[in-house]
């Protein structure tokens, strides 16, 4: 997948294209609906298929104090985007020139001079333009006015639930990683690093792994059962996700204890990625070290059960 970071990054003869536009965070199941028409129609019309989308996302330059975390970074979106087979991205830089872009310049500029569209796919909720104040109707007005069509997908829904992006966040945030996964059809994945000032040398050689400072979008504070993937191996895992009330002062960590462990190549610098398949409680002051170990016992004997089942 070609990633262009504006449009003057985009060949002249590029188009025509089919294209989509959001913001695709997560590319969960709706987001993947959406592009399979595109590449489609793209495929069946002879020309190419894109993803329009921004960077940072519209609310953190809005309205920062609000703005939503994010299920996936710009750099995890684009490999999930580049799964859906698509032939490019066109990440557009979010700024005051952006926001105020009127519905009718970002369809001639971006749309139409840039990409030369024949059809853009949406769902049914597209807003677009200088305060939203565009929608799927004036889209398709102003498609006819440049020659493109407007493909309009309802949402998709799984096990009655409709998916989007603010409710994956919501169950994401309420320690739902179990229905989460449902709508974003994989589970919910932080990727990080080992935390800086543990002293790692090349290997890991004890069963425990805390994660470096997080800005993305973490489950609610609690005991999962999780994935661990670190250079390639894939360890079974349980992660407290908190402050760690037991012993003493605060100290906000996401620390994973490696259940199959074996020492594995690791630096400051090593990715690693975090799978949440299960919530086992939350998470809660112990009256002692003891009462804790006892419950830590129980916890992963409760997660080795879960992998034996979906073993």
């Amino acid at each position: 997948m070609q990633v262009f970071h504006s449009m003057t990054e985009i060949p002249i003869g590029f188009g025509p294209t089919v294209a989509a536009i959001g913001n695709f965070d997560g590319v969960h199941r709706g987001h993947r609906e959406i592009l399979a028409g595109v590449t489609a129609e793209a495929e069946t019309i002879g020309a190419r298929s894109v993803a329009i989308t921004f960077d940072p996302h519209p609310e953190q330059f809005l309205r920062p104090e609000k703005a939503p975390k994010l299920i996936t970074p710009l750099a995890e979106r684009l490999r999930l985007l580049g799964e859906t087979g698509i032939d490019a991205a066109l990440v557009l830089r979010f700024d005051a020139a952006m926001a105020n872009l009127s519905p009718r310049a970002f369809v001639e500029q971006i749309l139409a001079h840039a990409l030369r569209v024949r059809s853009v796919h949406e769902g049914l909720n597209f807003r677009f333009g200088h305060q939203a104040a565009a929608g799927v109707r004036e889209l398709a007005a102003l498609g006819a006015e440049w020659n493109f069509a407007v493909r309009l997908h309802e949402a998709v829904r799984v096990r009655g639930m409709e998916v989007s992006s603010s409710a994956i966040r919501a169950m994401v945030a309420a320690g739902d990683v179990r229905r989460a996964r449902w709508l974003l059809g994989r589970p919910f994945t932080v990727l990080s690093t080992q935390a800086r000032g543990r002293g790692i040398g090349t290997r890991l050689l004890v069963p425990t792994v805390n994660l470096a400072p997080y800005d993305g979008l973490l489950p609610a504070f609690g005991v999962y059962v999780t994935r661990l993937k670190i250079g390639g191996r894939a360890f079974q895992a349980v992660t407290n996700v908190g402050n760690r009330p037991t012993f003493g002062e605060a100290s906000f960590a996401v620390e994973s204890h490696i259940l199959d462990f074996e020492p594995v190549a690791i630096n400051e610098e090593t990715p690693v990625e975090l799978e949440f398949l299960l919530r086992l409680r939350g998470e809660r002051q112990w009256p002692s070290p003891e009462a804790l170990k006892a419950q830590i016992f129980k916890d992963v004997a409760r997660a080795k059960r879960y992998f034996r089942r979906v073993k």
